[in-house]
């Protein structure tokens, strides 16, 4: 049996696997980068043109619900569009902040939409007032408010802002 100071001794970088990273940039440009020796070699994908998004495509379905009340959840759009998912957590409203998301189950669920861009010169504070009496009007019921948010290229991390100023303005006074 070898010692862990007789691997660490043996040690050789010439047995390490080469790795290569594709990388796409936010224009869509894609790139592989290769370590050889101590430096970085980077090499053009070949792609044609057009056909590369700028960020990475995650076609699986993203079902994790956050609770963050027993009346208050938070999920991604495919939660929302999700049928099982809602009737799970036993959903009444939905507040779908995403922008470009249609909402899919009108006739099962109350819904409020407001396409909320998530950019960093979207004023924000300006939709809290529709959000807290949207998601009031669920707790007031008893029953479960489910808020969809919309991941883009870059997230300002803008669609779960509600629900912290909401809890913020709740909790912390």
């Amino acid at each position: 049996m070898h010692s862990l100071a007789q691997e660490i001794k043996s040690f050789s970088k010439t047995n390490l696997r080469k790795q290569c990273t594709r990388v796409t940039t936010l224009s869509g440009r894609r790139i592989i980068e290769t370590w050889k020796g101590s430096t970085v070699h980077v090499v053009e994908d070949a792609v044609t043109p057009g056909t590369a998004c700028g960020y990475v495509q995650d076609n699986s379905w993203d079902l994790q619900v956050g609770v963050i009340k027993p009346y208050l959840l938070l999920a991604s759009q495919d939660a929302a569009q999700d049928f099982g998912t809602l009737r799970k957590f036993k959903v009444s409203h939905i507040l779908n902040v995403a922008y470009g998301v249609e909402n899919a189950f009108t006739d099962l669920f109350i819904y409020k939409t407001l396409s909320i861009l998530d950019l960093p010169d979207t004023v924000i504070t300006s939709y809290f007032d529709e959000c807290f009496q949207f998601i009031n009007q669920a707790e007031s019921e008893v029953k479960c408010a489910f808020v969809t948010q919309h991941f883009c290229i870059v997230p300002q991390a803008g669609t779960e802002v509600p629900i912290q100023f909401d809890l913020m303005e709740r909790y912390l006074r």
